[in-house]
């Protein structure tokens, strides 16, 4: 698996979070202040973030949560960020863009890899196979899970696929986040997400800006 980021090179950054700890509105925020100051930024989302992958978004966020066994959610998630990554992040950072992308693989290590089973060998393996990449700075909005729940559930949408296992989850996510970010420092910023939306940007921003410098 390849890290880092190199001459001429784009800067991969992923948002990763329990369901409502608000890091897709902070993503969005990034990318505006980014654009702001001149930075060529790609928004993104997982699953999704190209046609293909949009397609396997709904088939594993609509319907019934005991829809797909774990091992068929690990295959459908590796393959649209396969063509994510093909299609999507890997010609943005070519190009010396800056891609900001809400969820990334530390997510299936968690929801499938940790949540329905010891299936964290398996992601790993898939991942190493048929992606190769992991983010260049991974910023993780640590959350309260029983807030995180209540707001996950207020938003009341369609897709509320991970929501619907409930507060034990939500539990065991955070937990499992916080041993990713101790697994890999060297890409991992925690931040406490339990504070106002401003002052929580503010030290997203600061966090990216040192390292766009």
């Amino acid at each position: 698996m390849t890290t880092g980021q190199g001459p001429g090179k784009g800067l991969f950054i992923t948002f990763e979070g329990i369901d409502g700890s608000g890091k897709s509105s902070q993503a969005r925020r990034l990318a505006e202040t980014l654009r702001t100051r001149g930075v060529d930024v790609v928004p993104t989302r997982e699953p999704g973030g190209s046609p293909g992958a949009e397609e396997i978004r709904a088939l594993v966020l609509e319907g019934d949560p005991d829809r797909w066994s774990a091992e068929t959610e690990i295959l459908l998630f590796t393959a649209a960020r396969r063509d994510h990554l093909e299609r999507t992040i890997a010609p943005a950072l070519a190009a010396g863009r800056v891609v900001i992308c809400d969820r990334f693989a530390d997510s299936t290590r968690m929801y499938q890899g940790l949540s329905r089973g010891d299936l964290r060998g398996m992601v790993d393996q898939l991942h190493s196979l048929m992606i190769g990449r992991e983010p260049d700075l991974t910023l993780l909005i640590d959350m309260d899970p029983e807030v995180g729940l209540t707001r996950a559930l207020a938003r009341k949408g369609h897709e509320e696929r991970f929501e619907d296992f409930g507060p034990e989850l939500q539990r065991k996510m955070r937990q499992g986040f916080l041993g990713l970010a101790r697994e890999f420092p060297d890409r991992f910023c925690v931040i406490d997400g339990n504070r106002d939306f401003d002052s929580v940007a503010a030290e997203v921003e600061g966090i990216v800006l040192d390292r766009l410098a």
